[in-house]
């Protein structure tokens, strides 16, 4: 698997070759997310440390694709998916997520993982169960699905709307994170130094494909609902602070004619526009890619957990890696027997906003005209697929990690901390500025 590959549905890019690392796995243990991954009372694990070689290539093209459309952009991808950790100073849980809102339940033939991040999602537990008397919403899903298959409860869960996946038993079959559809006309050279971006997602993924673009030259404006604004404006300051810091603030009310004539401007103004809504949601509010006529070089970034294909299914960080297979495996340092750990900090986000950088940036050095239909799940796959490299077994010391074929040994480090360059603007600062100058109704 390679970069160049997921490239090609784009179109024909001269990139130049991927700079591998000497060790994965010694840049591992190096990032701060193999720190994060492991059992609560147990050392770090490796794996999936052989992904660290895709992630080399990834930020290689982020590079490369940058200087060709506008800045470059040299990424710094321990600190990408580390960096919320660092802020929040999480550790590594085993089958508890680093956040805390997604666990591994073991099911009658596998694994299960099931998200609770929402207040909403805890008062479903009943109902998912089949009975009022819950008063240990974990305890009690975990009692629930040992008796059922992995893959059923999963699908069960889904049905009310929470966050489920079942852990693959094979890697899956995937050739690239996204599906690329024509939507409009490629133009000769799209240039994004100045170039507008329409940011309408939240949270995580879409924010730091945003994040990339901006430092690539891009004129960002982060679009939100007056009525609810991205979620993750109420966390951490430091981590909403590097994601945004010098990008625009635009609130609409989105259940307005009015709002909602708005939000069509803005993406007709658009250069690039990033969402992560479901393809029924942005129907309702008029903004359904396939339905409005696009100028020639367009290109549109749309995130979902599954797919454009897979509409009903929802999906955060922790639980779109389980369903791409991406985990660690640990025998828990007893000699019992293998079960997987969650890697890292919702690792399917930041791996996300990555892989939508790169398609966006790969689209435009292209000539645009194209819609990136980029999958969560899809993303975990590519990267759980990679092999491991050529050094054979390295020994794990402690938080010491040593590879015995260059004869080096690296420690386990920390979480890195990210330095926001300002502080992000506050929901709505440039509302009426912004549609100013766009001319917008």
């Amino acid at each position: 698997m390679s970069v160049r590959r997921w490239l090609r549905a784009i179109g024909e890019l001269p990139l130049p070759a991927a700079k591998l690392p000497d060790c994965a796995l010694l840049d591992w243990a190096a990032s701060g997310a193999m720190a994060l991954t492991g059992e609560a009372s147990g050392p770090p694990v490796l794996s999936p440390g052989s992904m660290w070689s895709l992630l080399g290539e990834v930020s290689g093209a982020l590079a490369s694709l940058s200087a060709e459309t506008g800045r470059r952009v040299e990424v710094d991808p321990a600190l990408l998916l580390t960096g919320r950790a660092g802020v929040r100073k999480l550790t590594r849980r085993g089958r508890t997520s680093a956040g805390g809102a997604t666990r591994l339940l073991r099911a009658s033939d596998g694994w299960c993982a099931i998200t609770l991040s929402r207040p909403d999602d805890l008062e479903l537990v009943p109902a998912i169960l089949g009975r009022a008397d819950v008063t240990d919403p974990w305890r009690e899903l975990g009692t629930a699905v040992r008796a059922t298959a992995a893959r059923e409860f999963a699908e069960h869960v889904r049905l009310f709307g929470v966050p489920a996946a079942s852990l693959p038993d094979a890697p899956l079959a995937v050739e690239a994170p996204w599906r690329v559809v024509r939507i409009a006309s490629p133009v000769r050279r799209v240039r994004l130094e100045g170039a507008l971006v329409v940011d309408f997602s939240s949270l995580w993924a879409g924010p730091l494909c945003a994040h990339l673009l901006g430092q690539a030259g891009a004129r960002v404006v982060k679009v939100e609902s007056t009525s609810r604004p991205d979620g993750a404006r109420s966390g951490s300051p430091r981590f909403y602070d590097w994601l945004h810091a010098g990008h625009e603030s635009v609130a609409v009310d989105f259940a307005t004619a009015e709002g909602r004539a708005v939000l069509l401007d803005l993406v007709r103004a658009a250069d690039v526009v990033i969402e992560a809504s479901r393809p029924r949601a942005l129907a309702q509010l008029g903004l359904a890619p396939e339905r409005l006529e696009h100028r020639a070089g367009k290109v549109w970034v749309s995130i979902t957990g599954y797919g454009r294909g897979r509409p009903e299914r929802v999906a955060f960080g922790d639980d779109a890696a389980v369903a791409g297979g991406l985990v660690g495996w640990t025998s828990g340092g007893q000699g019992g027997p293998i079960r997987p750990v969650f890697c890292a900090d919702a690792v399917a986000d930041p791996l996300t906003g990555m892989a939508a950088a790169a398609g966006a940036l790969g689209s435009l050095a292209c000539g645009g005209g194209q819609l990136i239909d980029v999958s969560m799940r899809d993303v975990a796959a590519v990267f759980a697929g990679v092999e491991s490299g050529g050094h054979g077994a390295h020994s794990v010391r402690g938080d010491v990690v040593e590879c015995r074929h260059l004869g080096r040994s690296q420690a386990v480090l920390p979480p890195r901390v990210p330095q926001p360059t300002g502080q992000a603007a506050k929901l709505g600062a440039d509302t009426d500025r912004v549609l100013g100058e766009l001319a917008v109704t």
